[in-house]
């Protein structure tokens, strides 16, 4: 299979270098890793490490590396390709997918979180899309799909065992991720329900703020397996609202996701919130990341579209509260704490 990525962050480079591994089982496969900088292709061509995103793993030598030609060539590009994954931040879903609209080839996403400004126009409503509806307003007939789950990049790119969820209204996209990517180290199963897996990996990563909040303040392990367990209540009231079903939410892209990016160390979006404990701004803690932590870029619309489906989110208004300075992290939780009494 020739599979394409289309951007070289840290998670496109992980999910390449495992494509392009060779493995009992797994057939092999023609992969090349597109970047956007081609000062940061050429240096990974020569010397094959992602030294930018990924340092700790070398490139495998049939892994190809190749510069991203302005989206105006991506279908003669792209013709050929048999799988295409859009390995960009949110931001730059819209402007992906619309470059994309003609190509016959699945597609599919990796990036989780609802879209903040619509790039490069849209509807005047269009704030706060996920990933399947910015495809179906600018690109309604490809064959497309999200890939998501509890994941890391560096263990991933390790080769150490992973399992994600392809998700897709096309059994096409999702047969074409599992005969990607299935395999000894990565296992990919396959559903349907691409609102529940989206609304799970946005929404978890707003979450995983408030469960950095938690931890950085010392609160202790009771305050955050409830802070996680309330989390995914308020995940799954949303996900319902737009038509997911309970059972995703209970599964790898819910509370596996939720659990990873909540507790690991590895998690940027928790790293966010252990850092506004410890009394940095906002502006210092995402400075000093280096990476993209989406929860940041999304908590408001998570709070905005759930305000307009009437969906009750209190730690989500929290997180968006103590982004915006409109409260410090010890009324936050004071906040959450003096919530009235109520039935779980």
């Amino acid at each position: 299979m020739k599979i394409d990525f289309i951007g070289a962050g840290a998670w496109g480079t992980a999910l390449a270098i495992h494509a392009a591994r060779t493995a009992p089982g797994r057939a092999a496969h023609t992969v090349c890793l597109w970047a956007r900088d081609a000062a940061q292709a050429q240096a990974m061509q020569a010397t094959r490490v992602n030294a930018r995103y990924l340092a700790a793993v070398a490139l495998p030598e049939a892994l190809q590396v190749d510069v991203l030609p302005a989206t105006g060539a991506w279908p003669a590009v792209f013709a050929h390709s048999e799988l295409l994954i859009i390995a960009t931040p949110m931001a730059g879903l819209r402007t992906a997918l619309a470059a994309l609209r003609g190509l016959e080839a699945p597609v599919a996403w990796l990036c989780k979180g609802f879209e903040s400004r619509p790039a490069g126009g849209g509807a005047p409503d269009a704030d706060g899309r996920l990933g399947h509806e910015i495809q179906a307003e600018v690109a309604p007939a490809l064959r497309a799909g999200v890939l998501s789950g509890p994941s890391f990049a560096l263990e991933v790119a390790r080769g150490q065992p992973t399992a994600l969820v392809a998700a897709s209204a096309h059994a096409s996209v999702r047969d074409a991720l599992v005969a990607a990517l299935h395999g000894p180290s990565l296992r990919v199963y396959a559903s349907d329900d691409v609102v529940g897996v989206e609304v799970g990996g946005a929404v978890k990563n707003v979450l995983a703020i408030a469960t950095g909040l938690c931890d950085g303040l010392a609160l202790g392990l009771n305050a955050r397996a409830a802070l996680i367990t309330r989390g995914l209540a308020e995940m799954t009231r949303l996900g319902l609202a737009l038509g997911a079903r309970t059972e995703t939410f209970m599964g790898l892209s819910g509370l596996g996701d939720l659990v990873l990016t909540a507790t690991g160390d590895l998690s940027r979006n928790r790293r966010v919130g252990l850092l506004l404990a410890q009394g940095q701004s906002l502006a210092q803690a995402v400075a000093s990341l280096g990476h993209v932590a989406e929860g940041v870029a999304c908590a408001h619309t998570v709070v905005r579209r759930a305000r307009a489906l009437g969906v009750d989110m209190p730690i989500s208004e929290g997180v968006v509260d103590l982004l915006e300075g409109r409260r410090t992290p010890a009324e936050v939780l004071a906040a959450l704490m003096a919530r009235d009494p109520k039935g779980e």
